[in-house]
């Protein structure tokens, strides 16, 4: 970590471009935090532990001297360090600093009263921090809350659940979680700031610009009145992964989780899986028996039982324990038992993910320049290459490792 300034001053100057009024402990403390980001992917368990053992300051001065991490074992303090030190660059925290500062990025720690502390639900694969665009305050304003969530590619009808879903809870003053996303995410979104709701996106890349791009007129309109956030910095680019990883950030921040139209193998479901492992509440819309855009939904209430029949908005208010008492029927809030290992095994998603994210079907890239991207070790992504070669995956040449064109 030679030529890297842990310094007070170098934090001051880091943070410099926000213009903050920072005590020297609190510069100190948000500048590793920051640094922190730009080293690991989003959900990294080791990177969890060691924070939350021994403070990002601390953990980061360890990492600098080479000290041993008591709280890994030795290989994964091995394999940690060859995923986290290609990354570390004062020169990209600078920059994402400097986004955030012209982008009215907040960063928020757990050191801030505004934290939502049910992220921290998520244990060992906690976010670091949260990149805000818009009211951060609101963020201690979401329980309860509920996620609306599902298909891309969104039937007439799955576009009108969600609208008349989100605008009748946000009406009533049940914030509405999403990913900003084309179809159910969207028009839940634009649903709840027509009744004037709160509203938050989850966003996989940068808090200070739009994915997708064709959204965003509606994300600064989110910004202007609810929350845009992400865990990863600012210039942060998304990719498949982070998109996985992100589901977990909507399961969490919710009450509970509602799908409302998603396919077979739908992303919608590794959110579910989420919300299911973590013991929220958790619904599904029922669909057409002949709309394929429906057959996730329908898994949910068939065969993961737990999944409420959702058919309204106070479906999801009992959801969320907040009609049960005027129905009088006392009972419990549907919970998705052992839903929550099978959905988050259909929703998983492996290294070679990660490795494919950092590749491009254009440019060759060096193995060093593929696990800098990827957030992984050298020789971790030298087999993952040599895996996907022999399915014909990538390509090498004298330019390096590329997509093949089919995988591209």
């Amino acid at each position: 970590m030679t030529g890297f300034d842990l310094s007070v001053g170098a934090a001051r100057a880091a943070f410099a471009p926000l213009g903050l009024d920072l005590s020297d402990e609190e510069a100190l403390y948000r500048h590793t935090v920051a640094v922190w980001c730009q080293l690991v992917e989003p959900g990294d368990s080791a990177a969890g532990r060691v924070v939350a053992s021994l403070g990002p300051v601390e953990a980061l001065a360890r990492l600098a001297a080479a000290s041993p991490f008591a709280e890994l074992t030795a290989r994964e303090d091995s394999d940690a360090r060859k995923r986290w030190m290609p990354r570390l660059s004062a020169r990209a925290v600078s920059d994402t600093l400097r986004i955030a500062g012209a982008r009215g990025v907040r960063l928020v720690t757990r050191h801030d009263p505004v934290w939502p502390q049910q992220l921290d639900d998520l244990g060992p694969h906690a976010p670091m921090c949260l990149w805000v665009r818009g009211d951060a305050a609101a963020l201690a304003r979401l329980d309860p809350s509920v996620a609306v969530v599902g298909a891309r590619a969104a039937s007439g009808y799955g576009d009108l659940v969600a609208r008349e879903l989100a605008a009748e809870l946000a009406g009533s003053g049940i914030p509405v979680v999403s990913g900003g996303a084309y179809g159910i995410d969207g028009a839940a979104h634009r649903a709840a700031l027509s009744a004037g709701g709160l509203t938050v996106a989850l966003l996989a890349g940068g808090a200070e610009r739009a994915y997708p791009a064709g959204h965003t007129q509606l994300i600064d309109h989110i910004a202007a009145t609810g929350i845009v956030a992400s865990e990863v910095p600012c210039g942060s680019a998304p990719t498949k992964w982070r998109f996985l990883q992100r589901n977990r950030l909507i399961a969490a921040l919710s009450t509970a989780t509602v799908v409302v139209e998603a396919g077979w193998r739908s992303g919608s479901l590794n959110t579910a899986g989420h919300a299911a492992a973590l013991g929220r509440g958790l619904g599904a819309v029922p669909g057409p028996i002949t709309s394929p855009g429906s057959a996730g939904t329908h898994r949910l209430i068939r065969d993961y039982g737990g999944a409420a029949c959702i058919t309204s908005p106070d479906d999801v208010r009992e959801l969320l324990g907040l009609a049960a008492a005027s129905r009088g029927d006392g009972g419990p809030t549907p919970r998705a038992g052992g839903a929550a290992e099978r959905a988050e095994d259909r929703g998983r998603t492996d290294d070679t993910t990660r490795v494919r994210d950092a590749l491009s079907a254009r440019i060759g890239r060096d193995a060093d320049d593929v696990a800098r991207r990827a957030g992984m070790a050298v020789d971790e992504v030298q087999a993952m290459l040599g895996l996907l070669r022999l399915e014909g995956a990538v390509l090498v040449g004298a330019d390096g490792w590329r997509l093949a064109a089919l995988h591209g």
